[in-house]
């Protein structure tokens, strides 16, 4: 099995960018809660091991942007030593038999459907949106509001708001608000570095949700970005199927955003 540096297979810019933003959420998130919950993350060359053991989502427990074997050993030894749900992210297009094998062989097993990577370029002209929603950037003195509103809307026990909090403010992070009538009623973050840029943290409080809130925040984060010289956005939610539509996924596609891959969630065994 070929490991030489020359055949080290690139890792795509769409997972180079979110791998990025997750390296910077740790190297910004307070002490206290880094040594509170255990929180870690290992970078390896353009990706990373991140582990936040108390988070449900897949998003903080999980292997990303890697390709190389050597560096997937590397990661998976680490990440065998963390405890929770624990997850190995790759693009089912990058993912030859060698990967293949490797897979199996650490007895990882594939769960759902993955997830559907979306990209677009910056459009060229200020996009509109029409609805009773306005949106803002957060304010300094509104980060825990901000990170409060994360929580609930992914279900993170409350202990993580000051990690959502943390980035409000941040170099490279810009967070926004859905509001209506003066409320704020959803959120939504932007990571950019170096002309790309990844869209994260939309949430809605649940009694307002359908009311267009995702979609404002989507064409927001898009022309405040193209401001800032993004001169692509990248993103992800769940791999739509024909029993079960995703909203979130029909919202990017409406707003120019195209599939590009999808990337399957490889589940690490019980009591590894």
């Amino acid at each position: 099995m070929d490991r030489s540096p020359a055949s080290r297979p690139a890792v795509p810019e769409e997972d180079i960018i979110e791998a990025k933003a997750f390296i910077d959420l740790f190297m910004i998130a307070p002490q206290t809660l880094v040594d509170q919950t255990g929180f870690a993350c290992m970078q390896l060359g353009t990706g990373c091991a991140i582990s936040l053991p108390s988070a449900p989502a897949i998003g903080l427990n999980r292997i990303l942007g890697i390709a190389a074997l050597d560096d997937l050993d590397t990661a998976y030894e680490w990440m065998s030593k963390r405890v929770g749900r624990r997850y190995l992210q790759m693009s089912a297009a990058i993912t030859p038999q060698q990967k293949g094998d490797w897979i199996r062989e650490h007895g990882l097993l594939a769960e759902g459907n993955g997830w559907a990577k979306l990209r677009r370029a910056a459009p060229r002209t200020p996009l509109t949106h029409a609805g009773e929603v306005i949106t803002r950037q957060v304010n300094g003195d509104e980060a825990d509001t901000f990170g409060s509103m994360m929580c609930a809307g992914f279900g993170f026990p409350t202990n993580l708001i000051p990690l959502w909090s943390a980035i409000v403010g941040k170099d490279g992070w810009t967070c926004f608000f859905a509001e209506l009538e003066g409320r704020p009623i959803a959120t939504g973050a932007m990571y950019a570095s170096g002309g790309y840029a990844w869209l994260g943290g939309g949430a809605t409080v649940p009694e307002f949700r359908n009311r267009g809130a995702q979609k404002a925040l989507i064409a927001a984060r898009l022309n405040e970005g193209a401001v800032q010289g993004v001169r692509t956005f990248v993103v992800e939610t769940a791999q739509p199927s024909a029993g079960e539509p995703n909203i979130s996924h029909a919202n990017l596609i409406a707003h120019g955003f195209e599939q590009i891959y999808t990337r399957m969630n490889y589940r690490f065994p019980d009591g590894s």
